[in-house]
Order: C-alpha cells, then sequence, then structure tokens
C-alpha cells in the first residue's frame, strides 16, 4: 500500500488514477481547491483536503507524510503557463520538506506534444494543429524541461506522457511503453484509453522504473 496525494482528482485523467489506484488498495488524498465541492462521482477517495498544486507552500503540505505525488493538473481553458508553474510549485513543495524523512517521489501527467513521431519530426511539428491546443503542446513541453534539471537525488520525478489520442474508454489493464518516442500501432495509430493510461500510471508508482525520465504509453 502507497500514500498517495493526488492533486487533479476531479480531472477526466485524475478521477480514472484515483479509481484505478483505490481498487489496488492504495491510500489516495485527493488535493482540491474546495472540499465541498468533491463530487460523489468522483468520490472514494480516503481523504480529501484543500491544496493547490500552483503554490509550493499548499504542495508541501498536502505532499507531508504521502509517499507519491501525483499531478494531473491541466489548465482548462485558462493559461496553459500553469502547466510550468505546477511543475515548480511541486518540485519545490517536495524539496521544502527538508531530509528528516524519506521525500515523497512526484508523478506528473505530461503530454504528447514533445514526443518523436516515427517519420523524425515532434508530434507539435506536424500541421493542422489548431493555435491554443500547440499552446498547450508546448507547455508541456515546457514543464518537462523543467523537470529534467530537476536531479533525481533531490526529487524523484517521473512524467507520464499519453498516446496522441486519449480518451475515457475500456480498461484492458494492457499498454505497450516508450520513451521519448510516439508509441503507434501497424497501423499508425496512436491512442490509450484514460482508464488504461491510469493503469500505467499506477503501475509506475508501485514499480518505481521510470525515475528521472519521461515515458509513454499506447495500446
Amino acid at each position: 500500500m502507497t500514500k498517495i496525494a493526488l492533486f487533479g482528482a476531479t480531472g477526466t485523467i485524475g478521477t480514472r488514477v484515483l479509481h484505478e489506484a483505490l481498487r489496488r488498495g492504495h491510500e489516495v488524498t485527493a488535493v482540491v481547491r474546495d472540499p465541498a465541492r468533491f463530487p460523489d462521482s468522483a468520490g472514494g477517495a480516503t481523504a480529501v483536503v484543500r491544496g493547490d498544486v500552483l503554490d509550493p507552500a499548499s504542495v508541501a503540505e498536502a505532499a507531508a507524510g504521502h509517499e507519491v505525488v501525483v499531478s494531473a493538473f491541466g489548465p482548462g481553458s485558462g493559461d496553459p503557463a500553469a502547466l510550468v508553474t505546477a511543475a515548480r510549485s511541486l518540485i519545490g513543495g517536495v524539496r521544502s520538506l527538508g531530509t528528516d524523512a524519506p521525500a515523497p517521489r512526484v508523478v506528473v501527467v505530461g503530454g504528447a506534444g514533445s514526443l518523436r513521431t516515427p517519420g523524425g519530426p515532434m508530434v507539435w511539428d506536424e500541421a493542422g494543429f489548431p493555435a491554443p491546443v500547440l499552446a498547450l503542446m508546448h507547455a508541456h513541453g515546457d514543464a518537462l524541461d523543467f523537470l529534467r534539471t530537476v536531479p533525481v537525488e533531490e526529487v524523484r520525478w517521473t512524467c507520464l506522457s499519453p498516446a496522441a489520442q486519449i480518451a475515457p474508454g475500456e480498461r484492458t489493464g494492457t499498454y505497450r511503453l516508450g520513451l521519448d518516442g510516439l508509441v503507434v500501432d501497424e497501423e499508425g495509430r496512436s491512442r490509450i484509453s484514460t482508464e488504461d493510461f491510469a493503469v500505467a500510471l499506477v503501475d509506475e508508482i508501485e514499480r518505481d522504473a521510470h525515475a528521472g525520465r519521461r515515458f509513454t504509453v499506447a495500446h
């Protein structure tokens, strides 16, 4: 059993991560801006506390006593640059806990834009993405660039990028792994259900197989 603090627990991905972790017997604290508005449909968390992933002091308070901090935070219709702020806040908050006890690991939900396609260019270099989508892709990339400056000896971090297409669907419990390259099937498609993405993320919590790096998953 692992004690997990989960930011973004009410989102599309965060809800699946919450349920997947709970079904495996982990303790999950949902960290939300307003606990009173935590929906019953996303319930089941071991605890629900107030917190803000954009505030390092709030991150530190929520992370204390936990073994893993997960961020499934997304800016929604807000400024994509908040993703970079969140990454810095997560690392800063965990660092501030000191060395009296083992620091929590940090697992961040990343983006697919900075993955390299089988043909060579990055996903975000392909044609057809509208400006708001590109801005979100590059913000995820900037957050990853920051994480890569963090020595794993100081904070044991991991970033998990989804396939090019991710949407609610079936939980099969299976997926294929990649690192910085987009994982595609025989027809060149890259996709995964949010349910199986959550499976992969909780697997990483349990296995700690990609410390200090980004990896990706797809069907």
